[in-house]
């Protein structure tokens, strides 16, 4: 194996963006590593190159332990690395030269291999201009000439047609493609996945940090077991293969079949006309997006419902509020019981309304009309504390409430608080 990792795990404090991967990438292939971002494909690049340590787990490249050997490792291994990095002020040739003298010997024929890769990623005829003039394409393919400067057993790539438009892509994959079919295994990350898809011979697909899946493209899309018919007359196939037919959209229908050359003989003879036909296989931006979810930049907006209140029921006294478990309300309404009203845990309120208690009559000022045998007492408001929400409504009960506005009734019988005198037919033995 080129690759060969188990449980491998990286945690950056309480987030682990590697989680137990146990990765097999074998000689000669053309693997592609897909996932969302913050899927951990970069992380999982940069463990294998030595960049980063392990938080455990082990790793083998090219048979070797890394990052223990990475001396006799990376000088066999060409990489980049999420994007290029080079001295601004330098060239591009210079940049490569002064990269490649880092590395062990081969000093005698360094200019003609800094020339090669040049050539080969398209930048051969590259002047003395520095690098920080250069567009993000011609970084991009400086970064792969550096990966190429000393003919890889291994090519570790993220993203590699990062900046480069249509015709820069196709050369690359050109590229790519040949230097995979002199020897070279190829493993690359990418977000282009009808470019990975042309490219690649194999894919591993990455969810939050765990490896999903190891496949071969060519098992990944074999044939669904249906056949997709496009046809001027859907109805003529449906009324034909009724039973078989699965969907149908516009003047495409689905129906179930592993041989088309048979279903299109059929339909042909039932006198159905046929514009295409074609098995049916999934794309490989269907199965990643069965595989995986939402990438770590997106980030959706938090939203809460508030709490609700509701008001309690109390007892309302003589012309008092009622109390009740809510905050300031209207209080509740009811016929006054005998004595006063009772108390309970409520918000203050209004003061209720009710006909007087009974009891001796009461004195006050003269009202306008006949005498009445007394005064009607004041009504009090019943105190109490509580949330918001109104009352809620009873009858009057038993207990003592607070003051509030006098309520209006027929006078009783008896001693009252003062208020004014009430209306009504003059009594025996009523004051006047």
């Amino acid at each position: 194996m080129i690759i060969a990792t188990e449980g491998l795990t990286k945690r950056f404090g309480r987030v682990t963006a590697v989680d137990g991967v146990s990765l097999r990438v074998p000689a000669g292939v053309r693997f592609g590593l897909l996932g969302p971002n913050g899927s951990g494909k970069t992380t999982l690049v940069r463990m294998l190159l030595g960049l980063v340590h392990a938080t455990s787990g082990s790793i083998e490249v090219l048979g070797e332990p890394m990052p223990r050997r990475a001396s006799a490792v990376l000088p066999r291994v060409g990489a980049l690395v999420e994007g290029p990095a080079a001295w601004g002020h330098l060239s591009g040739r210079a940049n490569l030269r002064l990269l490649d003298a880092a590395g062990p010997g081969r000093a005698r024929n360094r200019r003609r291999r800094v020339d090669e890769v040049l050539e080969q990623v398209g930048l051969g005829g590259v002047d003395r201009r520095p690098v920080r003039a250069y567009s993000l394409g011609m970084r991009q393919r400086l970064g792969i000439a550096a990966a190429l400067l000393r003919e890889p057993e291994l090519l570790l790539l993220d993203e590699p047609t990062n900046g480069l438009d249509p015709r820069g892509i196709q050369e690359m994959r050109a590229l790519l493609t040949s230097l995979n079919e002199g020897g070279t295994t190829v493993v690359l990350s990418s977000h282009l996945l009808p470019e990975v898809e042309a490219l690649c011979t194999t894919v591993g697909v990455m969810d939050r940090g765990r490896l999903a899946l190891t496949s071969e493209i060519a098992a990944l899309q074999a044939p669904t077991g249906r056949i997709l018919v496009r046809t001027p007359d859907p109805a003529g196939v449906v009324g034909l293969l009724d039973g078989q037919v699965v969907g149908r959209s516009g003047d495409l229908v689905t129906v179930t079949g592993t041989d088309p050359v048979s279903l299109n003989a059929r339909l042909v003879r039932a006198g159905v006309p046929v514009s295409g036909l074609v098995e049916e296989r999934r794309t490989l931006e269907q199965v990643v997006l069965e595989l995986t979810g939402a990438g770590s930049d997106r980030v959706e907006r938090r939203t809460g419902a508030g709490g609700s209140g509701t008001g309690g029921s109390g007892s309302g006294g003589p012309g008092s509020g009622g109390f009740g478990s809510g905050g300031t309300g209207p209080a509740g309404s009811g016929p006054v019981g005998p004595g006063s009203g009772g108390s309970g845990s409520g918000g203050p309120g209004p003061a209720g309304s009710g006909p007087a208690g009974s009891g001796p009559a009461g004195s006050g000022p003269a009202g306008s009309g006949p005498a009445g045998p007394g005064s009607g007492p004041p009504g009090s408001g019943g105190p109490g504390s509580g949330g918001p929400g109104p009352a809620g409504s009873s009858s009057a009960g038993p207990g003592s409430g607070g003051s509030g506005p006098a309520g209006s009734a027929p006078a009783g019988p008896g001693s009252g608080g003062p208020g004014p005198a009430g209306f009504g037919p003059p009594a025996a033995g009523g004051r006047r």
